[in-house]
């Protein structure tokens, strides 16, 4: 079971990642506004078992990993680093478009709703290098259980990700009209998510092997 000084530091990074707009929201985001929160929620149904094929599959891989190769827990967490730059960066570069500018979609069955939501985060890179790349870095082999710590943190990360993503779909419209009249919030949003994802990635360079 990973301890509090492993866990907040995964769960904060989580809220980063589903904060900066990707493919998840940005589908998620445009079936809301075109369909309605309703459409919304049945696609994040989609995106979580895709998270939950994530979790299982890299949990046992990493698991085989870090007992078999010494040297793997710094590939993947210089992996992990470049891609929290990578996300970094998009999140502040120039012409960034926020994810509420979105084009209007066909309506949907509900099962296709699904499909497609569980299509996009299946082909997500973000999702796949969180469980393969940042995830390891907050467990402790030394600790024992490397299996469980995996379980644990990928159903912590499901959580955090439903919970924003749920409120994202429900208030879509809500936050759509907010934002139209202040670009300033964009921008702020942009440089915080940057900023936090950024010194995360710093101190994942600089911390060694725990």
């Amino acid at each position: 079971m990973p301890d509090a000084a492993h866990l907040l530091p995964f769960l904060l990074i989580c809220v980063g990642l589903v904060l900066t707009p990707g493919p998840n929201m940005i589908y998620l985001i445009s079936r809301s506004l075109c369909q309605g929160p309703k459409a919304g929620l049945i696609s994040l149904g989609g995106v979580v078992v895709g998270f939950l094929f994530y979790m299982v599959f890299s949990a046992l891989g990493i698991t085989a990993l870090l007992m078999a190769v010494p040297f793997a827990y710094d590939a993947l967490r210089i992996c992990g680093a470049a891609y929290l730059l990578y996300m970094a960066w998009n999140a502040v570069k120039p012409g960034g478009r926020s994810p509420f500018q979105v084009k209007d979609l066909p309506r949907d069955s509900n099962k296709k709703l699904f499909t497609m939501g569980l299509v996009t985060n299946l082909l997500n890179p973000k999702a796949a290098v969180l469980y393969l790349s940042l995830l390891p870095q907050f467990i402790v082999p030394s600790q024992g259980h490397v299996l469980m710590q995996s379980l644990v943190l990928g159903g912590s990360q499901i959580m955090v990700s439903f919970t924003f993503n749920a409120l994202i779909a429900v208030s879509a419209g809500y936050i759509a009209a907010f934002l139209a009249g202040r670009p300033l919030w964009m921008v702020i949003q942009r440089w915080l998510m940057g900023a936090v994802l950024g010194g995360l990635a710093v101190k994942m360079l600089t911390e060694g092997r725990k």
